[in-house]
């Protein structure tokens, strides 16, 4: 019998990529079981699942640094989604990894994140009985909340590397632990460049002993830690000592100048307090709840519900339910 496409491009994948990468025809599976698309490897279909689910479309309007940003310019969770895929496939390609396993783990890594970003985050963690952290509850919109609760079933390792992407553990799977740096090199990177056109910071406050490390822009930053991680990594994903230590310095200034900064983070109370009001609404009055939240809330609690339901909100999309429950509405006579 002719082999299938997808067959075709396994046999490649042994062909083409290094011992260290994860191999399609390999993958430990999914939750479910399901027969092959005959096109697409495994990877290549939790890719296209991702980018077709509807968490996937609401990050463009949720917060990366800056809150509900006015202008065009500055990046949204999105953005920065694509960002880490595109920096995450430019190191497998060259390391011969697994390049779709890489962008589906980025694509999907910030599903779970919650409007108003780590602030919005901090309120859920503070409210919720189990405690919320974006990246395992990225994990449970892949498996729980998409597709009207019926979950998306990707194979184990995308839902390990997005699972892993951030704190604790590392991933299983060399992929999985790209996507980790390529998430710490797009985010610390753009937020310069972001707070820079903000006016928050200048390039000249950048200390000029990391500059001296990894470079005096944006491009030439990325580009520097990029061939740093092709050029030392084999059985695992580093980067050299130097590098890594100019890195680590230049989050810690991005810490101590913008992530912490009151210009940026004034609106955070107000947004943390708005998130907690949701939270304490939805979880009393459950039926106020969407519709396809009935269910969930059946199995598993009104206060998981109304978690699920208000990390999925977008910035814009919590501030109107805000303003709709709380603020008095005119009458027309």
């Amino acid at each position: 019998m002719a082999k299938t496409i997808r067959e075709m491009t396994c046999e490649a994948e042994h062909t083409m990529l290094s011992q260290y990468a994860c191999f399609a025809d390999e993958s430990k599976g999914r939750l479910r079981a399901e027969p092959e698309c005959e096109i697409r490897t495994c990877f290549q279909r939790d890719r296209d699942r991702i980018i077709h689910s509807n968490s996937f479309r609401r990050l463009k309007h949720k917060t990366q640094v800056f809150l509900s940003p006015e202008g065009d310019y500055y990046r949204t969770r999105l953005t920065h989604t694509l960002e880490v895929a595109q920096i995450g496939r430019t190191i497998a390609v060259a390391l011969r990894l697994n390049e779709n396993l890489t962008e589906a783990i980025a694509l999907g890594h910030d599903l779970g994140h919650t409007p108003f970003g780590h602030a919005g985050e901090r309120a859920l963690n503070s409210v919720c009985p189990d405690g919320f952290r974006h990246y395992e509850h990225s994990l449970r919109v892949v498996d729980t909340i998409e597709k009207n609760g019926e979950g998306l079933n990707l194979t184990y390792e995308v839902r390990n590397g997005i699972e892993r992407h951030t704190n604790g553990e590392q991933a299983a799977t060399l992929e999985g632990r790209i996507v980790r740096l390529s998430d710490r090199i797009a985010y610390i990177n753009h937020d310069i460049d972001d707070a820079i056109h903000g006016k928050v910071i200048s390039e000249d406050d950048i200390p000029l002993a990391v500059k001296n490390v990894l470079g005096f822009n944006k491009s030439a930053r990325i580009n520097t830690l990029v061939r740093s991680c092709i050029e030392n990594s084999g059985d695992d994903i580093r980067l050299n000592d130097e590098i890594q230590q100019a890195f680590d310095e230049i989050h810690t200034f991005m810490f101590k100048n913008v992530y912490t900064n009151p210009v940026c983070k004034s609106e955070e109370t107000k947004a943390m307090d708005m998130i907690c009001w949701l939270y304490d609404y939805f979880s009393n009055n459950p039926l106020e709840l969407p519709q396809e939240y009935t269910l969930l809330c059946l199995k598993e609690g009104p206060q998981r519900a109304a978690c699920d339901y208000i990390a999925g909100m977008t910035d814009r999309y919590a501030v109107r339910t805000f303003n709709r429950l709380l603020v008095p509405g005119s009458w027309n006579l």
